[in-house]
């Protein structure tokens, strides 16, 4: 390619932060000196984007009176985002071109590469083309078939979370695209810190994530539509709910959209996936949020060789087939999750936007007690799971009667880890969220009696807690069930008389498994409680394989018994018993019963869903990783609940930009400041250096961040771990002596006498087993319900639609 074209050349690897702020003081030093009036006292102008940039735009959308394919729009918001307000002087171009905002998606990251970014922001620009282009829905199809811009109902906003955390060739990306330039953020205006830095641009150009640049082809019809994009880079590191904050109360309150999407950076949406999401609400007036499909991000199949990943791609999986659906046929969905997850924004308007920023530490002194200052760690950790608690307030939502559901048809898939420590980090705050929100929900349930629930959905919303409290519970004993049910099926062989080198072998082999399964969970403990998993790599890698090597044998033991069972079916009916009566005949009824609960809804759920290969590809990973995903996970997610990770990192590093200060011209009716901008000769050549950037592969290094530990949190994690150590052994030791003790000093104590004691203990034990085996049976067949409901519902809703041409 020639040398004057802006797209042609690659570079090698650069320097990151330190190429950038030599850019920013390069574009200081040298320009047009420029003077501008300050809007009400803030900081808002517009700066010429690249040439090429600007060519890029199709005749069709450029032919239009407006700045926003030319010029690129900057704010310094010196503000709390609840004040970036029009009454205060802010405002944003959809709301300055009188555009209703239709959709709004936002995109929030922190300090993702720019792969992951270009992944999420081109799988964005790709949707919005399919809603623009769609036939399937009258709303979108009208604007097109009149001529009128629908895109212009869209808007994009991207937030960054802390300019100094964030990874700078991350910029290169949006500038390539036109919606940043070096040189224009301020630091101060007036003496007042920039609290975010805000661009505005309307491009029709993307980077996908090979990187390569997407370029409008003619009248291609696939070319993707002008995109209106508001980028809203934060000054300092203020946490994922602060971001919320500036979606919500800033940008949200100014353009009030109709609906809005959240996704996380490395997420990628699947194909028209929003476009699914927004239906969702379209089809339904009392639809207050709604989420798709996450899946693990597979790249055709490679990443299933790491077993890890597999697991992980069956748990997302079975939760989209089996937990998703069942709640969404109650009308609550206990997680929208916010990586990939939509609102009606009037929904979320008032309470449940009120709670949900309670865990927003910039606004601690504010809130005073109410605030995280004056939250117990208890609290701190249910902000862990925030969309957990916009979801139930959502629902709960006083006077209203807002529902959530679950879009199958909307896909995007996300990145999994893929090794332990990884892994065990990422669960913590998940499961010990997940934990304290689970409980939020059960203590406040009572406020959904201030909805306007009718009396079916209360009905069922109250089946929906009771079937959650009983899970909160199984969670809870979680530890001593598994323990219970690994030591009572392998002490099944003997009894059942399948020997392997003789009954003491046997039993000595059993006895040797239990020590080492005993020890292993005793391990967890000492490394959760003074170790980083990063730091203990190899203890925890071992004790994954441990317990992997524990569950194939107990699989092994579990199908081998479950045979049997069914092999003595024929001798039982002979025995002029029921069928009835032989299935539920412990021990081994209740164990037929359990796995016919795990392979056989499992197996036909997913074949009803046309979705059966995770059954063949990761069901057996899963298998044999479940028991360390809760003696390894749990354990150190409750033996870290005092780690919630809250506070912001030092922001010292924006000396490369510059400060305003204002002065009062002579006639002006405003203060004004002196701007540096560039030439359009320097804009281009600098857009060339910097495409250049953008689609260079570079090598980034990550760095380890320790969290800070409180003592108080300790004290309540120690008491807490103690209560919860302390319940499940009280439970696997009562049910392990169910029976009391066996006097062997007696002097009428015989054989026969003890082998008749033992068969009564094994009785009463297996009694036990039954119970939690029928109640796994019963949990999972609850969970086929729901999905069995959601998926007739979606057929038939579908259907409807078709047959009267709905939409």
């Amino acid at each position: 390619m020639h040398s004057d074209n802006p797209y042609g050349s690659r570079a090698s690897v650069i320097s990151l932060d330190s190429g950038w702020r030599r850019r920013q003081r390069q574009a200081v030093k040298r320009g047009i000196k420029r003077k501008v009036k300050l809007t009400k006292g803030h900081f808002i102008a517009e700066y010429q984007v690249p040439t090429a940039v600007k060519n890029a735009i199709e005749p069709v959308y450029a032919a239009n009176r407006t700045t926003e394919f030319s010029h690129m729009r900057y704010t310094a918001a010196t503000c709390d985002p609840d004040d970036f307000t029009e009454a205060n002087g802010f405002s944003l171009r959809t709301k300055l071109y009188n555009r209703e905002t239709e959709l709004l998606i936002a995109v929030t990251s922190y300090n993702e590469d720019k792969t992951l970014y270009a992944r999420t922001l081109h799988g964005v620009m790709m949707n919005i083309r399919d809603i623009c282009k769609t036939k399937q829905s009258t709303f979108w199809r009208k604007d097109a078939e009149e001529g009128l811009p629908n895109w212009q109902k869209i808007t994009v906003a991207l937030i960054v979370d802390g300019l100094d955390e964030m990874d700078k060739t991350v910029l290169d990306i949006l500038a390539t695209v036109g919606v940043y330039q070096d040189g224009i953020m301020k630091k101060q205006v007036d003496g007042q810190d920039t609290v975010a830095h805000i661009f505005e641009y309307t491009t029709q150009l993307s980077v996908d994530a090979k990187p390569q640049l997407v370029l409008p082809q003619g009248d291609d019809p696939l070319n993707l539509v002008p995109v209106q994009i508001i980028l809203v880079i934060k000054a300092k590191n203020q946490k994922k709910i602060n971001s919320h904050r500036w979606l919500f109360n800033a940008i949200g309150r100014i353009l009030e959209p109709e609906v809005c999407v959240l996704i996380d950076a490395g997420t990628k949406p699947g194909h028209k996936s929003i476009y699914y999401l927004w239906e969702a609400f379209h089809n339904d007036r009392h639809l207050g949020g709604c989420c798709g499909e996450i899946h693990a991000m597979l790249k055709g199949g490679k990443k299933l060789l790491n077993p890890l990943v597999a697991a992980q791609n069956f748990e997302y999986k079975m939760s989209n087939i089996l937990d998703k659906p069942l709640e969404s046929s109650f009308g609550y969905v206990s997680v929208l999750p916010g990586a990939f997850s939509a609102y009606r924004y009037r929904a979320i308007q008032g309470r449940p936007l009120e709670q949900y920023f309670h865990g927003d530490h910039s606004l601690a002194a504010r809130l005073g007690d109410k605030g995280i200052n004056g939250m117990s760690i208890f609290q701190k950790n249910m902000f862990l799971a925030e969309d957990r608690i916009l979801c139930f307030e959502l629902v709960a939502k006083k006077h209203e009667q807002w529902t959530l559901t679950y879009v199958k048809p909307s896909k995007a898939e996300t990145d999994v880890p893929e090794n332990a420590a990884e892994l065990i980090g990422q669960r913590r705050r998940w499961l010990n969220g997940s934990f304290a929100a689970s409980v939020y929900a059960l203590v406040n349930f009572y406020k959904i009696y201030q909805s306007d629930h009718g009396i079916i959905r209360l009905f069922f919303l109250h089946i929906q807690a009771l079937f959650n409290a009983v899970q909160l519970v199984f969670t809870w004993f979680s530890l001593a069930n598994l323990w219970l049910t690994f030591s009572i099926i392998i002490d099944l062989l003997p009894s059942q008389g399948i020997v392997i080198g003789g009954n003491p072998i046997i039993h000595w082999i059993n006895q040797g498994l239990k020590w080492i399964y005993l020890v292993f969970l005793a391990l967890q403990f000492v490394l959760a409680l003074g170790n980083r998993p990063k730091g203990e790599r190899m203890a925890y890698s071992a004790t994954l394989w441990i317990y992997a090597a524990l569950a194939l044998y107990l699989l092994v033991c579990s199908f081998w018994l479950t045979g049997l069972s069914f092999k003595a079916i024929p001798q039982a009916l002979s025995e002029h018993k029921s069928f009835i009566q032989t299935f539920l005949s412990p021990p081994l009824g209740p164990l037929m019963a359990a796995m016919t609960a795990t392979f056989g809804i499992y197996f036909f759920a997913s074949l009803l869903y046309c979705d059966p290969m995770h059954m063949f590809s990761s069901f057996f990973q899963y298998l044999l990783l479940a028991p360390s995903f809760i003696n390894v996970l749990n354990v150190y997610a409750f033996c870290n609940l005092h780690d919630v990770s809250w506070g912001t990192k030092g922001s010292d590093k924006n000396e490369a930009l510059p400060s305003l200060k204002s002065r009062t011209a002579i006639g002006a009716d405003a203060p004004i400041v002196d701007d540096t901008t560039n030439t359009q000769e320097d804009v281009d050549a600098a857009f060339q250096e910097t495409v250049t950037r953008a689609l260079t592969k570079i090598v980034v290094k990550n760095t380890r961040e320790k969290p800070t530990m409180d003592d108080d949190n300790k004290t309540f994690r120690t008491r807490l771990v103690a209560a919860w150590m302390l319940s499940n052994a009280a439970l696997a030791i009562g049910i392990e002596n169910i029976h009391g003790w066996l006097d062997i000093t007696s002097p009428n104590i015989t054989g026969k006498f003890i082998h008749k004691w033992l068969d009564e203990m094994a009785l009463k034990r297996n009694a036990y087993f039954s119970v939690l085996l029928y109640f796994t049976f019963g949990l999972a067949f609850v969970r086929f319900l729901g999905c069995l409901y959601y998926w007739a519902g979606l057929h038939l809703s579908r259907g409807f639609r078709r047959l009267f041409r709905l939409n």
